[in-house]
């Protein structure tokens, strides 16, 4: 009789590009990380992180590779977009969720653009109501598109209270799930709406951990970052005061 197979032993052993610095050209080794560094190809052949598609993602890590773009100064960004907001996804406390702050413009070709990252992590509010206040002023922005559903106007007083100028404030509230909410985003870039201008790690990791199912499966406990997105695109591209457009021409 024969005998069993002995069980099967796996062993998973990981590695930077850079550990192996020593051995590589230096041009060659700034080449590639200035070229990949941010991307998937980057993140897994120089990194060394094993990244796969999630089961029903309403955004595929190759979707997200199709709408990169250059990124762009505050100053480009005033010329290209007809409007610029900042849209904001509050914490509902600072034990450790990040309030999503994210900087997006709408083109005068109509196509979104994603500008920028500043979401903040275990802020109290006045510190994430003054990042807030800085981008809408780096941007040039026109409008700060804010959830409100965890703190009603408490959410614009906080905004105000942290500086002089009265800022124009949007509050929005959710009356759907978070992936229902990005379904219709989610569908913009499938049509080629929407440019990623520069490598957004964090947000474009919550953005593939949300599915079509409800669930989410990325970073964190919660999608912030992607929230507060999905808040300023729908502002943007899908909101009342949009021009009718049709995308994808």
């Amino acid at each position: 009789m024969p005998m069993p197979a002995p069980p099967l032993r796996v062993v998973i052993t990981r590695g930077r590009t850079r550990n192996n610095r020593l051995h590589l050209p230096g041009h060659f080794l700034a080449g590639v990380e200035a070229e990949y560094a941010g991307t998937r190809l980057g993140r897994q052949e120089l990194d060394g992180e094993l990244i796969e598609d999630i089961e029903g993602a309403l955004w595929t890590r190759a979707m997200l590779e199709a709408c990169r773009a250059p990124e762009l100064s505050p100053g480009e960004a005033a010329e290209r977009c007809a409007r610029i907001v900042v849209g904001v996804d509050p914490p509902a406390g600072t034990g450790g969720d990040a309030c999503g702050i994210i900087v997006a413009g709408l083109g005068h070709d109509g196509r979104g653009h994603v500008l920028g990252d500043s979401s903040v992590t275990g802020a109290r509010p006045g510190q994430w109501a003054r990042v807030v206040r800085e981008e809408y002023g780096r941007w040039r922005a026109d409008r700060i598109v804010a959830e409100a559903n965890q703190g009603g106007e408490m959410v614009r007083e906080v905004l105000e209270q942290a500086g002089a100028v009265r800022l124009p404030v949007r509050l929005v509230h959710a009356s759907r799930g978070k992936s229902a909410r990005a379904e219709p985003v989610a569908a913009l870039y499938e049509r080629g709406a929407v440019a990623h201008c520069g490598r957004f790690t964090a947000l474009e990791d919550e953005m593939a951990g949300l599915t079509i199912g409800g669930a989410y499966e990325g970073p964190g406990r919660s999608p912030d970052r992607a929230d507060a997105l999905v808040w300023a695109l729908t502002e943007l591209m899908l909101g009342r005061r949009g021009e009718p457009r049709v995308l994808g021409l």
